[in-house]
């Protein structure tokens, strides 16, 4: 979708063949400045922050296009959406009021971003949250994601209890399963103690390599081995299409 600069994001419509729900995935920036080293958006750069009416407009634009009634959002496109909160909170609240999409049938997503988390904590927000951890420790998220070095991940997830405690809203756990980076039996074992006690479910993302780099997606079989090592926890594992 291009804006009236020139520059454009991605918006992504989902539908299943067995599921009534239609989801809109929203970009929140052109670009992103967090830079994952296994993310496209991360390799192509930040521009700037997306306007309330921008987000809102990729949704209305995807109805528009399908003639499909969209029912719930998430905040996964391009961007990091806390790092343009206060535009993502005013375009949730266009999308509750004049779209009619509960606040419930949102998801925001971030890699970690603390000051973010807790004004969600302070507005005690009810949409859902999920955290793309994309790996079992500090040392093995410093490599592929620089803002470890600004947010370490126990203060996060001791931040998002916080939040979970105070919203009573289950987050969500974000992992991308990359061969010989974090899919090990051990790391699963470690994803689990560190997310121990955090009301959560778990999505593990086969990797996708989008953007021509080292990475490569794990086997069937070593993802299954890592998906089994989760669900001995009480959490709702799944592997994401």
């Amino acid at each position: 979708m291009e804006f009236e600069d020139g520059n454009a994001a991605e918006c992504v419509l989902m539908r299943f063949d067995n599921r009534p729900n239609l989801t809109a995935c929203v970009s929140s920036q052109i670009g992103c400045p967090v830079g994952c080293v296994f993310c496209a958006t991360g390799n192509s750069g930040f521009k700037r922050n997306l306007k309330p009416y921008e987000i809102t407009e990729q949704l209305m634009i995807i109805q528009r296009d399908t003639g499909l009634r969209i029912s719930n959002v998430v905040f996964m496109g391009q961007g990091e959406p806390l790092l343009n909160l206060d535009n993502v909170l005013q375009a949730i609240e266009i999308i509750n009021n004049d779209i009619g999409i509960g606040t419930r049938r949102m998801t925001i997503s971030t890699s970690g971003i603390i000051p973010g988390i807790r004004k969600l904590k302070e507005i005690n927000f009810q949409s859902t949250v999920a955290l793309s951890l994309h790996a079992p420790n500090s040392d093995i998220r410093k490599k592929i994601m620089p803002i470890e070095n600004k947010y370490n991940i126990n203060d996060v997830i001791k931040e998002l209890k916080e939040l979970v405690n105070t919203t009573g809203r289950r987050a969500t756990i974000e992992y991308t399963i990359i061969k010989g980076v974090n899919d090990s039996p051990k790391q699963a074992k470690e994803v689990l103690e560190l997310i121990d006690g955090l009301h959560c479910n778990i999505n593990i993302i086969p990797y996708n390599n989008a953007c021509n780099s080292n990475f490569e997606k794990p086997s069937i079989d070593t993802i299954n081995k890592f998906k089994f090592i989760l669900e001995r926890s009480p959490h709702k594992v799944t592997v994401r299409l």
